[in-house]
């Protein structure tokens, strides 16, 4: 199973360093390329957004008939044409079709990715490779991301149109690699039909909200520190980048490392320490509007490494759990529906950042009781799940 692991790695590395090229230039693209406002440009995003949520459950099926590796393919080709959708978009119409289909390619894709991991895996726990993933994807995003910014300094705003062409063939590499190379474990056909369906299994639901939490501060890390460091804090404009940057390095070289140093803790106990981390992160952030101004920037990197700590304790082991406390039977419909917790929480984080506008306070509070809700919810929820699912993995 070396090679096809080596393999997925290489292909959701070269994927990922893709997304990380135009993903972030998406909403700037669309007004600067194609020609789009702002605010019609982002009402065209956010419908694509919303139309990959109809995605996760069909994809679940999918994974169950049919295996994850031939839905993952697909994802990668449907996402493939939806940048090239977005490259020859001339109009706000064009737009929505193209961000419909990139949204359903990306949903298609996470609702599938857990299960073909755990599959190549093998049977073993699922807690390294989840965390190997993890660091792959996060250096190819941010080498990505890098290299998208040294090109429209090299070539200007035609740079966005070659970095969205170097997107295209990225997807198409990754589904290629990971069809001709990767081969999973072949699943057993002997399960009985699965006893009930995610909606009836109620720690699996709970499971999903709580990890919806962690999904929450992500997003609302993400899009929410550039309007934090530069309307609110009127920091320089380059620190939410050497932010970004500090969080890409730490959790591309840290989750093995994470993992390792909680390998005493159960998978719950890890995941409540990771929600408490974000928890602090949310109190310390909120320090920076007290401390003086001279200090604020190095301030902001220290509070980033307690954030980058609750992601690097949280994120394997919440795969991990979910994939371990799914029925064999219907793994990729539970998977698929745990993506929901990462999709919601995409579509709850910006309401949750225009807060701001409200109270330079309020998001913080908002984000550290979610955060403090899963630490609570996690403790009452871990022995209703699978004990084989929570028991210590030993890395």
């Amino acid at each position: 199973m070396t090679r096809s692991r080596v393999a997925l790695l290489c292909a959701l590395g070269i994927d990922n360093f893709g997304s990380g090229l135009f993903l972030p230039l998406a909403l700037v693209y669309v007004t600067r390329v194609v020609g789009v406002p702002l605010a019609l440009a982002g009402t065209a995003v956010t419908l694509g957004t919303v139309a990959g949520l109809v995605v996760p459950p069909l994809a679940g099926r999918l994974v169950d008939r049919t295996g994850p590796r031939a839905v993952i393919v697909g994802a990668q080709l449907l996402q493939a044409a939806g940048a090239a959708a977005y490259l020859i978009a001339d109009g706000v119409t064009a737009v929505v079709v193209a961000a419909i289909l990139l949204a359903a390619g990306q949903q298609l894709f996470y609702s599938s990715l857990y299960a073909l991991i755990a599959d190549v895996a093998g049977d073993v726990p699922k807690d390294r490779p989840f965390a190997e993933v993890g660091m792959v994807r996060a250096a190819g995003f941010g080498l990505g991301a890098l290299t998208s910014s040294g090109i429209l300094m090299w070539i200007g705003d035609g740079g966005y149109s070659v970095a969205l062409a170097v997107d295209v063939v990225t997807f198409v590499v990754a589904a290629v690699l990971i069809a001709g190379v990767v081969r999973p474990q072949r699943r057993s056909t002997s399960y009985p039909k699965a006893r009930s369906g995610v909606l009836r299994n109620r720690p699996y639901l709970a499971l999903i909200l709580f990890s919806g939490m962690f999904g929450l501060s992500l997003d609302f890390f993400l899009i929410g520190t550039p309007v934090f460091v530069l309307d609110l804090l009127h920091g320089p404009r380059w620190l939410p980048g050497a932010i970004l940057f500090l969080l890409t390095v730490v959790t591309s070289v840290g989750g093995t490392v994470a993992l390792r140093l909680t390998r005493r803790l159960n998978r719950v106990a890890a995941m409540r320490g990771g929600s408490a981390l974000f928890a602090a992160w949310c109190v310390v952030s909120l320090g920076a509007l007290v401390v003086p101004r001279s200090w604020q920037v190095a301030y902001l990197l220290a509070a980033t490494l307690v954030y980058a700590a609750g992601d690097l304790v949280f994120g394997p082991r919440s795969g991990a759990l979910a994939e371990a406390a799914a029925p064999p039977e219907a793994k990729g419909r539970y998977l698929a529906a745990f993506q929901y917790a990462f999709t919601v929480a995409q579509v709850l984080a910006p309401a949750v950042v225009a807060l701001f506008s409200v109270s330079a306070w309020l998001p913080w509070v908002l984000v550290g009781t979610c955060a403090c809700f899963a630490v609570a919810g996690l403790g009452r929820l871990g022995p209703r799940l699978p004990a084989d699912a929570v028991t210590p993995v030993q890395s």
